[in-house]
């Protein structure tokens, strides 16, 4: 075991990838599994809505909070939604105090980019009275603990939390213009699609894994994510630079993705059933 862990230490790569030859991983998990997914709906109470997940030991809490506002000058019918993803130092060592971690800020981007490109949410929906008042979505995404495969987790955490937020009824008084809100009416918000990801690391260009940890990230030569609908679209892909894919294995990761998804949804629709009891 001595002689195991040093080996570990004195050359991660070539460990891991003794590994990989066997067709399998230093955790035990074959090359297309992912890690046990656990997913806890509604754990904040002061917030609209709410998501603890896990993926391994991974984990992040996202929590919805809704704002009435003016809309947009250019798009006068239309909500918001404002995501930010938060790494504190104490979710990994990797991550010093100071300002925003550049992962955490690339990770609040692709967010961004899902929600606009998957359409999870109709930003008409979340208008009240087109060039009056609106809602905006604040979803606070923050890292509790991170051993790879961020994005993932916080996009389950997204959608989760969107699934559960529940916004009161508003109205405009006729004779005031002023916004009045009756907190006792509470109606969920549509849901337009449901985006999950799935992410995939690349060895020696021929070898792909599913869900990298935090070790398997850092040797790989190239990590990518793809989100997909529950149509199988293929609704943003994140591959920061590394070695090119085939099309033909690109072809086999969106598969697998599409597969991924349904697991997920199943999980989500379990949890949210489980509620209504």
């Amino acid at each position: 075991m001595i002689l195991f862990n040093s080996f570990r230490t004195a050359d991660p790569l070539e460990y891991h990838k003794s590994f990989l030859k066997e067709n399998c991983r230093p955790d035990g998990r074959e090359l297309d599994e992912f890690r046990t997914t656990t997913l806890n709906i509604g754990p904040i109470s002061t917030a609209e809505g709410s998501a603890l997940v896990k993926i391994g030991n991974t984990a992040v809490m996202c929590g919805i909070k809704a704002e009435l506002t003016v809309p947009p000058s250019d798009t006068p019918n239309k909500g918001y939604i404002v995501p930010n993803v938060d790494m504190p130092p104490l979710c990994t060592s990797k991550v010093r105090s100071g300002p925003p971690e550049e992962q955490a800020q690339a990770a609040s981007q692709f967010i961004a980019d899902v929600i606009e490109s998957s359409e999870i949410i109709r930003k008409e929906d979340l208008c009240i009275q087109k060039e009056k008042l609106c809602w905006v979505l604040y979803c606070d995404i923050m890292c509790l603990d991170y051993d790879g495969n961020l994005l993932d987790t916080c996009i389950v955490a997204l959608l989760a939390a969107l699934k559960n937020t529940q916004l009161p009824k508003v109205t405009i008084n006729k004779d005031t213009d002023v916004p009045e809100v009756d907190l006792l009416q509470k109606s969920p918000i549509n849901i337009n699609k449901h985006p999950i990801g799935s992410s995939f690391a690349v060895f020696d260009n021929t070898i792909i894994i599913v869900d990298p940890t935090g070790d398997e990230e850092s040797l790989a030569t190239a990590v990518m994510t793809l989100v997909t609908d529950e149509e199988g679209r293929l609704c943003a892909l994140h591959k920061p630079g590394g070695t090119a894919l085939s099309g033909e294995k690109l072809q086999h990761c969106i598969g697998r993705a599409a597969t991924r998804h349904r697991e997920i949804m199943k999980l989500v629709d379990k949890i949210i059933e489980s509620m209504k009891k």
